[in-house]
């Protein structure tokens, strides 16, 4: 490697570490003391930069203290990436993130020190949550850009991956929200199983699956929600699988 491209490298190595620190810092104090009871020259005084140094970086101290969360978009969607081509796309959005779920190394939110804790005080803080939208639209964007090159359509013309990913992500969203009203952080996994569970049966009038258990540190999953149920109404045969992204055969 020739020294021109050593300094270019360095610099973003340094800007990563310098990024890196403020969000910590912000996550610590914003958690510590409460977002009110925390400014951006403390932010910046606890990273040991001045108020300018934080302004490269952030926009505000909601986006410093949740940056550690942007992270996880892009681990479920390097997950959906690497599905297999032939499942179904709501399928491969819900195994992606139970992959997530179940990976240590991809640190999910109720292995992670304190996370639960900061999407506690999300649910309190108008402006915090605010910013934690935006952070999920942002993967989200990213995701409907995966699903549809799984689809081979233009997502400009075609809705179906929009539809997708919206009904995934809602998913997600529900069992979040549950799991941090529930005060149990440890129940996540069991809670995002249950929401997509809801989401390929129970909303959509068939009967309710059983339970897709989230992988285990050994890779292996519980029974799948993809069995074959009958219509009562038009006794033509249908699956979860059906409902998450293909079209019954004739």
């Amino acid at each position: 490697m020739t020294p021109e491209r050593k300094i270019p490298d360095r610099r973003g190595r340094k800007a990563r570490r310098t990024r890196d620190t403020l969000a910590q810092a912000a996550f610590e104090l914003v958690l510590d003391r409460g977002l009110r009871n925390v400014t951006v020259e403390e932010i910046a005084e606890a990273a040991d930069v001045d108020r300018r140094t934080f302004s490269r970086y952030f926009t505000s101290k909601e986006a410093a203290a949740l940056d550690s969360l942007r992270g996880d978009g892009d681990r479920i969607n390097a997950a959906l990436r690497a599905r297999p081509a032939p499942e179904p796309p709501l399928l491969a959005y819900r195994r992606a993130v139970l992959d997530w779920l179940a990976d240590p190394g991809a640190e999910p939110w109720h292995r992670r020190p304190r996370i639960f804790d900061l999407l506690v005080v999300a649910e309190e803080e108008p402006t915090l949550y605010a910013v934690f939208h935006h952070i999920r639209v942002d993967a989200q964007e990213d995701s409907v850009a995966i699903v549809a090159d799984r689809l081979g359509v233009d997502p400009r013309q075609d809705i179906r991956p929009a539809v997708t990913v919206a009904a995934g992500a809602g998913a997600l969203l529900a069992a979040q929200a549950a799991w941090v009203r529930g005060g149990r952080p440890d129940a996540l996994p069991g809670l995002v199983a249950e929401a997509f569970d809801a989401l390929s049966a129970d909303l959509l009038g068939g009967p309710r699956p059983a339970s897709e258990q989230h992988r285990g540190n050994n890779g292996t999953t519980g029974a799948d929600s993809t069995t074959g149920t009958t219509n009562s109404t038009t006794g033509t045969n249908s699956t979860t699988a059906e409902a998450e992204g293909t079209e019954a055969t004739p």
